[in-house]
């Protein structure tokens, strides 16, 4: 999508939406935003969370990153941008549910399952895929092996969802569900994580 194509969207944007719903809007400025749902989604320009859901503004807090990772709770750390987001969503917003949502053919996770094989060098993108680094341990091969760490990946962000110990007592009082999902780009469906780790599509 060009620049002008940006100006065009945003002209019908502001005409056929913005401006049709002006006290929607007022309430928004004037009573903040409240959503019930954070979801952490890959930053693929393939995968829409707001498109996919009908979600009007204000009702989902979004963090986008490569392969949809949260990194472990790591106080220490100066510069997360998406632990500052769960913070922010747990903490301030008070969200009843976070979505980690995957979908398959992730650059991210390609990235990981083929580092060894990569003689190009990425400064921020190999250490930042290597949080899933575990979900990789597999004799799958090819699109198979893809298919299986994207699942993976998601797995284990959750569990780094629960090391950060004010996320994890919201948990336990029954005040925060943690959700996997992954969208099949080919197919269209989404797909739901167990609680035994099996995925099931929406139907």
């Amino acid at each position: 999508m060009s620049i002008d194509q940006l100006i065009s969207g945003y002209k019908s944007f502001r005409q056929d939406y913005y401006l049709e719903r002006p006290e929607f809007y007022k309430n928004l400025v004037k009573n903040g935003q409240s959503p019930e749902t954070m979801i952490i989604a890959c930053s693929d320009s393939r995968v829409s969370p707001s498109t996919m859901s009908q979600a009007d503004p204000g009702e989902i807090f979004m963090v986008r990153n490569v392969a949809n990772l949260v990194p472990p709770y790591d106080k220490n750390s100066i510069h997360h941008g998406t632990n500052a987001c769960i913070e922010f969503a747990v903490r301030d917003l008070g969200v009843r549910n976070i979505i980690v949502l995957g979908h398959s053919h992730c650059g991210g996770i390609k990235r990981l399952c083929d580092r060894s094989e990569n003689e190009v060098k990425r400064e921020f993108i190999d250490s930042w895929v290597s949080i899933a680094e575990k979900a990789s341990d597999t004799n799958l091969e090819g699109d198979d092996k893809y298919r299986y760490v994207e699942r993976r990946a998601i797995e284990i962000s959750l569990k780094n969802l629960l090391t950060f110990p004010w996320l994890k007592k919201k948990c336990e009082a029954g005040d925060l569900e943690l959700h996997g999902c992954l969208f099949d780009l080919e197919s269209g469906k989404l797909f739901t994580r167990g609680v035994d780790n099996d995925w099931t599509a929406i139907t």
